[in-house]
């Protein structure tokens, strides 16, 4: 099977500014100089974390939308991250992940963070989605979804259309809680046997919020590939698909996972 190859970007945001923001993540993805399959942007990419939503909210093939489909096919790779979108009278956090080709699918947030009244101003998601880039399956999630495990379980690894090889987590996630973002993204990728990405923001926002970063790229031995802390980062790492299935048949602890049902 083929490895893959991730570009995290890891940056600060200007507050509630889209086109400041997409301008400044242009030059920097355009500066990407190695070949790469996928490149992933934080959380609220366009904006920062805002509860303003009507303020800030495009409806879908707009600009921001636009602009992802615009920079996918120039680069020849996926992007990903989320912006905040209004349709049909509600706001949503919703990931996109754009191909070259203009395809794209969809992920709103499914846990909205309450203590700063996300829940208040956002509509929540009520599904996954899990696309595929060379035949390696992503589950691509948003910041607070980290927090609850069961939303990401793999599914029965033996059954090759089950379960997903790569877990994405997109965040706004403050500095005061960096523990909490480090030791649960290993953990995600222990229980689940697959690799983690998380990509995280720099710099403070516009509530004088610092963030750390501390985006990372996390084997499913739980191991961390890379880790960035702080500084604007843009960083291309290859994982290795024979590894990962190497791994899991030596170690296939999901033949003893529980079964359950989420009711949505």
């Amino acid at each position: 099977m083929e490895n893959i190859r991730i570009t995290l970007i890891q940056t600060a945001l200007h507050w509630e500014n889209p086109g400041a923001n997409t301008h400044s993540l242009e030059e920097k993805i355009r500066n990407i100089q190695e070949p790469t399959d996928l490149i992933v942007l934080p959380e609220m990419f366009s904006t920062g974390f805002t509860m303003d939503a009507p303020a800030v909210a495009e409806p879908m093939n707009f600009t921001t939308f636009k602009w992802l489909k615009m920079m996918a096919a120039s680069m020849n790779a996926v992007i990903t991250g989320s912006f905040v979108v209004k349709e049909n009278g509600n706001f949503y956090n919703r990931l996109v992940w754009m191909r070259p080709n203009g395809s794209y699918e969809t992920y709103d947030k499914r846990h909205l963070f309450r203590m700063a009244n996300e829940h208040e101003t956002y509509s929540a998601g009520t599904k996954n989605i899990y696309p595929t880039i060379k035949n390696w399956k992503f589950l691509p999630l948003v910041c607070y979804d980290l927090r609850f495990p069961a939303w990401s379980r793999n599914k029965d690894l033996s059954t090759p259309s089950n379960g997903y090889d790569c877990l994405i987590y997109v965040a706004n996630w403050p500095e005061a809680r960096r523990l909490h973002w480090n030791t649960l993204l290993q953990a995600r990728a222990i229980e689940n046997l697959s690799y983690v990405v998380g990509v995280n923001r720099v710099g403070t926002d516009g509530k004088n919020i610092p963030y750390s970063g501390d985006s990372v790229v996390i084997s499913h031995r739980g191991e961390k590939l890379f880790h960035a802390e702080y500084e604007e980062v843009i960083k291309t790492i290859e994982l290795d698909r024979n590894d990962l299935q190497t791994y899991r048949e030596k170690f296939p602890a999901y033949l003893d996972a529980d079964t359950y049902e989420i009711k949505i």
